[in-house]
């Protein structure tokens, strides 16, 4: 049900910075903060259950009116990838074939304006229907290519059939695409580090709306 005004009222308008664990959802967080301080609650980023970092809750209605503002903001991963094996899901939530086939050392990542499959494990829309649910149900499902932008992919360190990435990418980009697309390989971890100019380290801050949006300009 809709918030009341007086509900919104009760808790101040504003951003919360949260470091998600992995296993909840993000849905499961905006929950939690919902009981926790009442009124209107939304985020603007969702990140998968196995995933962790950096997600912005918007409390209260001048904070989640201004919900997409947030959600456009580029997004920078730390991601683990292992080679050698694919996940049906991309990540290690799914079933795990071992194929052994480890891509070379010298791996070429894709910078700029690129066209992406989300993963049918997602939760895009084809057909009116999340994909994820239909992927779910055993049906076959071809998620539509979209523009992404990657404005960075830098490898961090590779030992044997894992490497770490760290990635700054616009809204909407799936990691668990960038890293399958280099050969056998999946998403082992993946860490939200930044949102824009927020950053995971101040997690459990608390921003009040006009502060969140002057970190905006002043970033722009």
């Amino acid at each position: 049900m809709p918030s009341s005004p007086a509900a919104d009222s009760a808790s101040p308008a504003g951003v919360l910075l949260v470091d998600k664990p992995p296993g909840p959802t993000s849905h499961d967080v905006v929950a939690r903060v919902r009981r926790e301080r009442g009124g209107r609650v939304g985020h603007a980023g969702t990140l998968d259950p196995f995933a962790t970092g950096l997600l912005i809750v918007l409390i209260g209605r001048a904070a989640t009116r201004r919900q997409a503002r947030f959600m456009a903001l580029p997004k920078t991963y730390r991601a683990v990838a292992r080679f050698g094996a694919v996940s049906t899901t991309g990540d290690p939530d799914g079933e795990i074939t071992e194929t052994g086939r480890v891509p070379p050392a010298e791996l070429e990542l894709p910078t700029g304006s690129i066209r992406q499959r989300p993963p049918a494990f997602s939760a895009v829309k084809v057909g009116g229907v999340r994909a994820y649910r239909r992927a779910r149900r055993g049906e076959e499902v071809t998620v539509p290519q979209r523009q992404v932008a990657i404005y960075r992919f830098d490898e961090v360190w590779r030992r044997d059939e894992r490497a770490c990435f760290e990635i700054e990418c616009s809204s909407g980009t799936y990691v668990r695409s960038l890293i399958a697309d280099l050969g056998d390989a999946y998403t082992e971890s993946l860490r939200r580090t930044a949102i824009g100019p927020f950053s995971v380290a101040e997690a459990g801050e608390f921003l009040p709306v006009d502060a969140a949006l002057g970190r905006l300009e002043r970033s722009s």
